[in-house]
């Protein structure tokens, strides 16, 4: 008889387990092919599976794609930047003044497809042309990007090599529009299109002139490169913000304002030193992510790490 008990009281604990497990509300997280954006998705799924969601997060997505899973209801949840979504998504030629009307528009406008825009973060992972150290070395006058059009305009002969990542070299908001505005002097022959990461392996072993870098990205002062600036003020700002559904939104209202504190956290610094941990530091983004997470305890701080 009381071995009958227990198994009945044991399969009635194991009922609830399973009943507890199928109430958590599902969030489906995607991320972009880059470090920054795997970081970003594993510490937001293991926070919010600290606070009571199931998360799943798919990875490696191009922008386009991501985009469209999250509007037709396949993905839940993004880290999306403003000026993404500005030029790329929502097609707006128009400069913003600031970051905060360039959040302002992009956040009316995704609204119209039920995607909302939470608090922002403190970071902005802006585009930037940058030159590997031998390249600062030799031209100490080139510190914008203008200069550098200069130089690859008076040097054409030496058919210097500049380094994009292939997304930038096709989205709206990349190669065609900067070329346009500087008049930039780049053609087939001197630019080389390649995996985001290797533009940073090819100008810290000083293959090319210039390369597309990220300006969180944590290999800029691991690598000792040099950023150009945006003298005339192509790239608009690209303020990082959780991307969510708004039936999911409705759903989980509790949910904007467990991803506030979250999003606060971020800098540009802490970026960085996030993303150097991965690609400098060769650590994987899930040890990182849980390594944060303690580190900047929210609203409910993660157990220490087992030995």
């Amino acid at each position: 008889m009381n071995k009958r008990i227990a198994l009945l009281l044991g399969a009635a604990l194991l009922f609830a387990g399973f009943a507890q497990a199928a109430e958590k509300p599902l969030i489906r997280i995607g991320a972009r092919v880059f470090t920054e954006q795997t970081v970003l998705a594993e510490i937001t799924a293991q926070y919010l599976r600290a606070n009571g969601y199931e998360v799943r997060v798919t990875s490696g997505l191009g922008s386009s794609i991501a985009r469209q899973a999250q509007e037709t209801g396949q993905l839940d949840l993004m880290w999306e930047y403003t000026g993404v979504s500005l030029v790329s998504y929502n097609h707006v030629d128009e400069r913003m003044p600031s970051a905060e009307a360039t959040y302002a528009k992009v956040k009316q406008l995704d609204a119209k497809k039920d995607l909302i825009w939470l608090t922002p973060s403190k970071f902005s992972n802006t585009y930037a042309l940058g030159l590997p150290p031998k390249v600062a070395e030799q031209y100490p006058q080139m510190r914008t990007i203008s200069q550098l059009n200069q130089v690859l305009r008076d040097e054409q002969q030496r058919n210097h090599l500049v380094a994009l990542d292939t997304e930038f070299a096709n989205r709206p908001d990349g190669l065609v529009g900067l070329k346009a505005l500087y008049d930039l002097q780049v053609g087939r022959a001197n630019i080389r299109q390649m995996d985001a990461g290797l533009v940073y392996t090819a100008m810290r072993n000083n293959q090319v002139f210039a390369g597309l870098v990220y300006t969180t990205d944590g290999r800029l002062n691991a690598f000792n490169l040099t950023l150009l600036e945006d003298d005339l003020h192509y790239f608009p700002d690209y303020t990082a913000a959780p991307v969510v559904r708004k039936a999911v939104l409705d759903a989980n209202p509790n949910l904007a304002a467990l991803l506030e504190p979250l999003a606060q956290t971020l800098d540009d610094e802490t970026m960085r030193q996030l993303n150097a941990k991965v690609d400098v530091d060769h650590q994987n983004p899930t040890a990182v992510a849980a390594a944060f997470l303690r580190e900047h305890p929210l609203q409910h701080p993660l157990p220490e790490a087992q030995p």
